[in-house]
This record gives structure tokens, C-alpha cells and sequence, in this order.
């Protein structure tokens, strides 16, 4: 069940171009160069690659100046990513502005991408504008950028999973493998919306992407028809397709395969074959699995040092799960090797393990390292949180509840943090927030919510909640006993409670 409580969030949607492959970006490391790389503008654009930003944006600014599309473009893009100039919003929307009146296509999708992150309306109006006439001559990549703006509520007032799916369709249509593979996971579910989950659909979509000879599709494709619903499974064609994916270099599909035979046919020996195959072949997932098969003895004689050596291996690779893993390993000892620890903590968090960042930072508000360091502990909290991790959401809203770490105290700040992690289940957030409410802490005290917060509690295993629930209930009469019980009704039906105040 989901929560709702405050109207505001902490996690702000950022629109990354790495997800939208078909867009040119001018970033170290890239390849990709607009249409016209070879005209007035290449020195400036091989310049900006080499890192030579400031160059670049020397050689730039005269053809821009003359309306040179592509020169126009680099200098939004240094504007927007402070690379050759100091950074500015507004004039990375000026240039990219000028670029996108000339049909530059990538400017036209950097300009909305800045668009639609905004929190004014009219721009995000304008950033739908420029996508729907983008759109015309590019139903690909504009349609795709649609209907993920759709779907996050963006361009609507909540998010509309019906014009995701329209736009979605429409670049699917123009043969966008991304849109097809984006609407598979609609279908099951990956997005929320699970009145619209239709596994029959789903595989339809992975089936069109596969068929097109996307690599990954294939292996998404047999993995469900072998594990998926069992409504649609069919293992021939699932093996078939798993099989085609590995001829084409997609060895995710020995993990499927290891998976299938793992948690269906039961087999572990053939799991672990499977596995093996995977991790000759450098697939990370198929290295960690077989790292646990040989630290846990599953389907063959337990090797933790060879467990451990493959876990290495993987994190060598850049396995943050790995880094992770090692971590603990190294910190959860009678004796700690807090250097090698924090080694592995370090490099796992970098690689964006929110379980990590979270661990981090309470490793550096530990006093562990020496010194306890609070800015950096509330940093790396501050990052998991972000990405979504409850428990570092619960975390950061002791600190700002109590004012600790350096943190000022804000009870804004913790309801709002406490509510994030409430929505996903995580008990003890649930109950401070009905500690918060019960006691009038940052708010006007309102024990028919802390009852009906506090149950929810103690249906999640809190343990302190039942003493609350008996508290609150001692002091009510029979007219809160009945609101306390509709409350809760309302909390378990996904209902937002309209009256229920923010915590300030």
C-alpha cells in the first residue's frame, strides 16, 4: 500500500541524455557528432571532445554569431554544462534556442530537456511544443521524450500513462526499438499503474523489439516466456530466443537461463553450468551468481575462496554490487579492515548503490575514519535518499529532525523525508511520522492520523507502535474511534487524506 501525506518531494526529475541514444552530445568520450560534423564547425566540435573546452568554445562563438547551427549548439551545451565558460541556464537556453529555430535536431531535444525540468508551466508548455513539431520529421526520439514527460506528469497535471503509451506507440511505429521496449515494461508494471499491467502485451512488445534483432529484447523475450507468467510460458521458444541472444553477444541470457533453471526447474547443477557460461563470457550478473553458488555450496562443493576471488573479479569489472559485497565483508568481521572497507564502500557508491551511498554515510557519521565527517555523511545520505533508498530517506529525517550531523533542524525537511520512505513501506519512518502528528511536532497535533499512521506501523513489524496505538486510543471517543478507522481505510485504498496538514 502507498501513503500520501505531504504534497511535496525531495527527488527532482532530471532528464539524462545517456538514456536517449539516437541524440548526438558533444561530452568527452563520445563519438557521436552532429549531421554536419564536417562543415565550418568540426574543429570546434573535435576540440570540445578532446576536452579542449575553452578552445572550442573560442573557435564557436564567431560561427554562432554568424547562425552556424551546429557551432550554436556546442555553445549550449558548454553554457548548460559550465565546460569552457561558467555555467548558465540562460544562456544554454538562448543558444540552444537560436540552434533548434534552424531544425538542429539535438538542440531542439536539449532545449526541452532543460524545459521540461522546470517548474514553470509556460516553459514546460513550450518544451511540449517544440517535441510535437519535432515529432513530424523525428516520431522516434521526440515521440520517446514524450512519452516519458507524460508519464512522469510533466506536461499534465499528474501523470497520464494513457498519452505515455500514445507517444510511445507513435515512435514504436517509426521503428524506435527504445519505445518498444519502454511500452514492454509499462505492460508489466515496471512504472506503476498496475490496473494497466497486461503480461500478454508486454511480451507482444519484447516480441516486436526481438524480432526487429535488438539483442536485448531477445533476452528479455525468452527470459519471460521461460520464468515470467506462467500463463505464457513456453520453454522451447524461450530457450530458442535465449539462444539467439547469446549468438548475438547479449550474454544476459545465460543469467535467464541460470535463473530459469535455478528457481523452476530446481536443477542447481545446471543452473551453475549455466552461470559458468555466463561468467567466461564477462557478464557481471553471471559472476555473482557464481560467486554465491561457491560461497554457499549450491550445486557443488563450497569454495568460499574461489567465491570470493570471483566477487574480485566482478568488482575489477566495476560491479558496484560486488564493491558492495566485499564491503561489508571487510567491516562485518570481529576485527574490521576499515581501509579496505571503505575502499570497496567507496567505489560501490560511486557506482550510484544507493544501499551503498547510504551505508557511507553512516560510516563517515560513525567517527570510524578517524573523524566523524557530518558534511560528508549527510552528502552521501543525502544521494541515496535521492535515488530513492527509504531507509537513507528515514536516516537524513533523524538528522534534520534532531539538527544533528551539522544539518540545520528543519521538521519540514523530516516529514517530508519520513513520508518518502513511509510510501514505501519502511516501517519506522511510518511510525515518526505518527509520532510527529500524535505529539504536534512541526504541526497541529492530530491523533485520528497518528492512530491510523501508527497501525500501518505495527502492521509493518514496528515493534514501539502497538504502545502508541494503545496511547492514542485511550483518549478517544467514539466519534474519533470511527474517523481513525476511515482514516486508515483511506491510507490502505491509496486515497490521499485531503485534510491532512503539512509538517512545518
Amino acid at each position: 500500500m502507498r501513503l500520501r501525506f505531504l504534497s511535496q518531494t525531495l527527488v527532482f526529475l532530471a532528464f539524462s541524455l545517456a538514456t536517449h541514444a539516437a541524440i548526438s552530445v558533444p561530452t568527452e568520450g563520445s563519438a557521436a557528432l552532429p549531421t554536419a560534423s564536417d562543415g565550418p564547425s568540426k574543429e570546434a566540435m573535435e576540440a570540445f571532445q578532446a576536452g579542449r573546452h575553452a578552445k572550442a568554445v573560442e573557435l564557436a562563438a564567431p560561427l554562432a554569431e554568424k547562425g552556424n547551427a551546429d557551432a550554436l549548439y556546442l555553445m549550449g551545451f558548454a553554457y548548460e554544462s559550465g565546460k569552457g565558460v561558467e555555467a548558465s541556464r540562460d544562456k544554454a537556453l538562448e543558444f540552444y534556442r537560436k540552434a533548434a529555430a534552424t531544425k538542429h535536431k539535438d538542440a531542439i531535444y536539449r532545449l526541452s530537456f532543460i524545459l521540461l525540468a522546470s517548474e514553470k508551466e509556460d516553459e514546460r508548455s513550450q518544451a511540449r511544443e517544440a517535441l510535437e513539431s519535432a515529432a513530424k520529421d523525428d516520431p522516434a526520439v521526440a515521440g520517446r521524450i514524450l512519452g516519458e514527460a507524460y508519464l512522469r506528469g510533466r506536461l499534465s497535471p499528474t501523470a497520464d500513462p494513457d498519452k505515455a503509451v500514445f507517444w510511445w506507440k507513435s515512435a514504436a511505429d517509426a521503428g524506435d526499438i527504445p519505445s518498444l521496449l519502454l511500452i514492454a515494461r509499462f505492460y508489466e508494471g515496471q512504472f506503476g499503474f498496475p490496473e494497466l499491467k497486461d503480461p500478454k502485451e508486454a511480451l507482444a512488445f519484447y516480441g516486436k523489439a526481438a524480432g526487429l534483432g535488438d539483442a536485448p529484447a531477445m533476452a528479455a523475450l525468452g527470459s519471460r516466456l521461460l520464468s515470467g507468467d506462467e500463463k505464457f510460458r513456453d520453454e522451447k521458444k524461450g530457450r530458442e530466443w535465449l539462444k539467439k541472444a547469446a549468438d548475438a553477444k547479449e550474454f544476459s541470457a545465460y543469467l535467464a537461463l541460470g535463473d530459469f533453471e535455478e528457481n523452476v526447474k530446481k536443477d542447481l547443477a545446471a543452473a551453475l553450468s549455466q552461470y559458468e557460461r555466463g561468467k567466461d563470457a564477462g557478464q557481471i550478473d553471471c559472476i555473482l551468481r557464481t560467486a554465491d553458488f561457491y560461497i554457499e555450496g549450491k550445486g557443488v562443493e563450497k569454495d568460499p575462496s574461489r567465491g570470493r576471488s570471483l566477487l574480485e573479479k566482478a568488482a575489477e569489472g566495476g560491479s558496484p554490487q560486488a564493491c558492495f559485497r566485499l564491503a561489508v565483508e571487510a567491516l562485518s568481521v570481529e576485527k574490521p579492515d576499515l581501509l579496505l572497507g571503505y575502499k570497496y564502500l567507496l567505489a560501490a557508491a560511486n557506482g550510484n548503490l544507493v544501499e551503498a551511498q547510504n551505508e557511507l554515510g553512516l560510516l563517515y557519521l560513525s567517527g570510524k575514519l578517524a573523524l566523524a565527517d557530518g558534511a560528508a555523511g549527510v552528502a552521501w545520505l543525502t544521494r541515496a535518499a535521492q535515488g530513492g533508498y527509504a531507509q537513507a530517506q528515514n536516516n537524513l529525517a533523524t538528522l534534520y529532525e534532531r539538527g544533528a550531523a551539522g544539518v540545520n533542524q528543519s521538521i519540514e525537511n523530516a516529514g517530508q523525508l519520513y513520508s518518502l520512505a513511509a510510501n514505501q513501506g519502511h516501517g519506522p519512518a511510518t511510525l515518526a511520522l505518527a509520532r510527529l502528528l500524535n505529539e504536534g511536532i512541526g504541526t497541529k497535533a492530530d491523533p485520528v492520523k497518528a492512530w491510523a499512521l501508527a497501525t500501518v506501523a505495527d502492521e509493518r513489524g514496528e515493534a514501539d507502535a502497538k504502545k502508541m496505538i494503545v496511547a492514542i486510543e485511550s483518549r478517544f471517543d467514539d466519534k474519533q474511534k470511527a474517523a481513525a478507522k476511515k482514516e486508515l481505510e483511506n491510507m490502505k485504498a491509496e486515497k490521499p487524506a485531503a485534510s491532512t496538514p503539512p509538517v512545518k
